[in-house]
């Protein structure tokens, strides 16, 4: 296990950088200006040819190894940057760094994120269950029809409607916002959903496959209840192509909370990403895109090692 870890952690790094080499080039080659004000002003030409040589946005090359240094911490070691890992000012927010935005928007994606894929592997469990029992019945079909219709409704529909329908005619919850539990409730529903879908497939076909498998004949020779059967052992073997999911997905909950942050006003990271590919703020989209992409890789790593722990027969 040791062995595996340490080759993911060295494998982090080479990824990390493909990934910010690509972003850049992406990022780079989006149209717009990141000196211009949204109603399209901008400073006098003298004003924008001193903030491009000061940000070096006149020389493509010289921003990707500047930026690379600074991220990665390396100019800190040479003593040229305040601090370690500093990911540049914003361009679009003035007097903000890209590590301040972070460090505001950061905690609350993750508490959106972690909050929908808990939501999302109660429901999913509990109807992948139920339908991994019960196959080919009313019961599963029901609970197979919610997943669909979790799995294509867009985001935005579904937090539209829960809107409408908790918050505007049945006011239980705040339209937007954060701040307290209530404020959470209605955005990680609307994010948990296409999740719990997916847990539910996943979980239904895996019941379905353990329950006929040699195993659970002999458990229940031995006189073992039903429920202990299926829970205690066929649910352990069916629960690892959930928990496979499970990495990228609690990883992309936390990162691509976009448009649900934006329907709830939830002040996260997402908002500010999209803000900042629109108004072409480079260095926040690449300090966004380097955070996100090292939480995927250290999520999907902790898969790797939670499968040994729930099948030691699988070898890492």
């Amino acid at each position: 296990m040791l062995g595996l870890i340490a080759r993911r952690l060295i494998q982090l790094p080479v990824i990390i950088f493909v990934v910010y080499t690509v972003t850049f080039v992406l990022a780079w080659l989006v149209p717009g200006n990141p000196l211009e004000s949204p109603d399209g002003r901008r400073p006098d030409q003298a004003v924008v040819d001193a903030m491009l040589a000061q940000y070096k946005l006149d020389d493509p090359v010289a921003f990707y190894f500047d930026y690379l240094g600074k991220a990665t911490g390396i100019s800190y070691v040479f003593g040229d940057a305040p601090y370690p890992f500093d990911l540049g000012p914003s361009l679009s927010h003035s007097d903000w760094s890209v590590n301040e935005i972070l460090a505001a928007g950061l905690p609350v994606s993750v508490a959106l994120g972690l909050s929908a894929i808990l939501i999302a592997l109660v429901l999913g469990l509990i109807a992948g269950v139920i339908g991994g029992l019960k196959p080919n019945t009313p019961l599963d079909a029901g609970t197979q029809v919610l997943a669909v219709v979790g799995i294509s409704l867009p985001t935005f529909v579904i937090g539209a409607i829960l809107l409408i329908l908790f918050a505007v005619k049945l006011p239980l919850f705040p339209i937007g916002g954060w701040g307290d539990l209530q404020h959470v409730v209605l955005p990680a529903f609307a994010l948990s959903l296409p999740f719990a879908a997916y847990i539910a497939r996943l979980t239904r076909f895996g019941m379905i496959d353990e329950m006929r498998k040699d195993y659970i004949r002999t458990a229940r020779a031995k006189g073992l209840p039903e429920h202990r059967v299926a829970l205690g052992h066929a649910l352990r073997n069916a629960f690892l192509p959930v928990l496979s999911y499970l990495g990228p997905a609690t990883a992309i909950a936390m990162t691509g909370s976009f448009v649900v942050e934006k329907v709830f006003a939830v002040p996260g990271i997402g908002r500010n990403f999209v803000d900042a590919v629109m108004s072409k703020d480079i260095t926040l989209i690449m300090g966004v895109v380097l955070v996100y992409s090292t939480l995927l890789v250290l999520f999907n790593l902790v898969v790797d090692v939670l499968y040994s722990w729930i099948d030691p027969r699988i070898s890492l």
